[in-house]
């Protein structure tokens, strides 16, 4: 199709179909718009704003919440929505991160999909807790449907086809899995975090069956530790076992400097971030 929208107009689509037309054909020079809190700061990221923008909030597709076996959320879902939902433990490092997320204001309009698809946010609170709960995604564009791994999509996010939206966000919930989230800020205007650490862990019998320790805010992008994977085997209240994770997950990083804090000083904080995390895995599971 040939676009309608004008230099800086902000068009709000009536269809998915018009939606990922419309983003197609703008390519590079358009953008889909839900909250609008990481668009609206693009002057100040010296980011020079996209010729049109395409609103996506009276799409149907990208609403609601359904529970079951895997909870499945609207990518248009807020972090208030998100922090209302109580899914079971599988569930929590997702609804911890949103509801410590930024400020109320904020939280009140940014989305799940928004802060999936924010390129250049390395402190996105809901990114790390989304990598550790094992969230797939479901994508649509002119092409048809796809669904894709978190960690696949952020490996590709810069490249990703034209037109593509995130419609669904699935997170799977078996009984025997835990999770915690665990963040540090400086109290600054954005309440950014210096560091978040989300963690998940199947457990049963007191010891650890599989786990996944995810960190944001240190690296430009969230990513999985394989230090994680130290700890299966191990029973879930460790203490040891925490502290050589923390610290070995620590280690695979090259942290990133920062206005709000040094790299340094990311990467000696986040062994005790992870061990607080990880210790509240094991007092949820007993």
């Amino acid at each position: 199709m040939s676009t309608t929208v004008a230099p800086g107009e902000v068009h709000l689509a009536t269809s998915l179909a018009e939606a990922t037309a419309m983003l197609a054909d703008l390519g590079k020079d358009g953008e889909a718009v839900a909250g609008g809190t990481w668009t609206m700061r693009a002057l100040q990221r010296h980011v020079t704003p996209r010729h049109g923008y395409i609103a996506l909030k009276r799409l149907p597709e990208l609403h609601g919440f359904e529970p079951g076996d895997a909870v499945d959320l609207g990518a248009l879902m807020t972090h208030s929505e998100l922090a209302a939902i109580d899914a079971g433990p599988a569930f929590e490092c997702v609804r911890s991160a949103a509801r410590e997320s930024a400020f109320p204001q904020v939280r009140n309009v940014a989305t799940v999909g928004g802060n999936i698809r924010a390129i250049g946010f390395a402190e996105a609170d809901l990114v790390p807790a989304l990598l550790a709960a094992e969230a797939q995604l479901k994508l649509h564009s002119p092409g048809g449907n796809e669904v894709v791994g978190l960690v696949d999509y952020l490996a590709g996010r810069e490249t990703r086809p034209a037109g593509e939206i995130i419609t669904r966000v699935q997170i799977p919930t078996p009984s025997n899995r835990r999770s915690a989230f665990e963040r540090l800020t400086v109290r600054t205007t954005g309440e950014y975090p210096i560091v978040n650490v989300a963690v998940s862990a199947d457990i049963a019998d007191g010891v650890v069956r599989m786990a996944r320790i995810a960190v944001g805010s240190v690296e430009p992008v969230a990513k999985l530790c394989a230090a994680a994977t130290e700890l299966i085997g191990r029973p879930a209240d460790d203490v040891t076992a925490m502290k050589a994770v923390g610290e070995a997950a620590a280690a695979e990083l090259n942290a990133r400097d920062g206005r709000d804090a040094p790299g340094w000083y990311r990467t000696s904080v986040l062994p005790t971030l992870i061990q607080r995390a990880l210790a509240r895995l094991a007092t949820d599971s007993n």
